[in-house]
């Protein structure tokens, strides 16, 4: 018998969004993986141990997983982490990866369930709410209406690109080009919204492209919508 990989989504900050189905794969288990180098400094964990606390005594692994751009390298440190998580499935224990959002989404978790699955071992994903449904939440909005579309854009690898798509545009994984990104937004007629750490004590809200600090921090998701097409979303102001 071999252990099971299950993905766990711990949702985008606020600790009361976790899912029934993500706290009880926590508590069912005793083997949990977090991204990172030290496992309880993770924020998928600071989130997800909030709602169960039961989770800081478990067996926790801490799965290094650096933020390169070289693809061979990023494929080392995909094939090592893997390594490091087949030792407790080879012995017949399940393993529980915690990630923050959802796993199906520009998460790193995903590189590890494909390896882990073409090792031949059992794979689980459980969803978690994805961060832009949040954010869209957060402004009291609707992502899209009628026949509105919507594009999902990791904006740290598209700065050099045209980001005018028609609808209703997230924007995600800015970083330390979300100034680039900004000067872009502001040459548009169009209603912008941001949220950098959604759900978290550290929260901050900006209603409009203009005000958006250039050092806004990883954890930021900026969604954009077509002025014409706007559907009376709350401001600042009307709270």
């Amino acid at each position: 018998m071999t252990g099971r990989l299950i993905g766990v989504g711990v949702g985008p900050g606020d600790p009361e969004q976790l899912t029934l189905k993500a706290v009880r794969m926590i508590r069912e288990n005793e083997r949990i993986a977090v991204p990172g180098t030290n496992a309880k400094e993770s924020v998928a964990y600071q989130i997800a141990v909030q709602a169960v606390p039961e989770l800081a005594e478990k067996q926790l692994m801490a799965v290094p997983m650096p933020m390169v751009k070289d693809r061979k390298e990023l494929a080392r440190c995909h094939d090592a982490a893997a390594d490091l998580v087949e030792e407790p499935l080879r012995r017949g224990e399940n393993v529980v990866f915690l990630t923050l959002g959802d796993p199906t989404v520009y998460s790193t978790f995903m590189y590890i369930h494909k390896r882990i699955r073409a090792r031949g071992y059992e794979t689980e994903i459980v969803s978690g709410i994805p961060s832009f449904c949040a954010a869209a939440a957060r402004a009291d909005m609707s992502l899209t209406e009628w026949n509105e579309e919507l594009h999902v854009i990791p904006a740290v690898h598209n700065t050099d690109r045209d980001l005018s798509y028609e609808g209703t545009r997230v924007l995600m994984k800015a970083g330390r080009k979300i100034g680039a990104v900004k000067e872009k937004l502001l040459k548009e007629d169009c209603e912008v919204f941001m949220v950098e750490n959604c759900g978290m004590e550290s929260e901050r809200v900006f209603w409009n492209a203009a005000d958006i600090p250039e050092d806004a921090g990883y954890y930021s998701l900026i969604i954009v919508k077509e002025k014409e097409r706007r559907r009376h979303w709350m401001t600042e102001k009307e709270k």
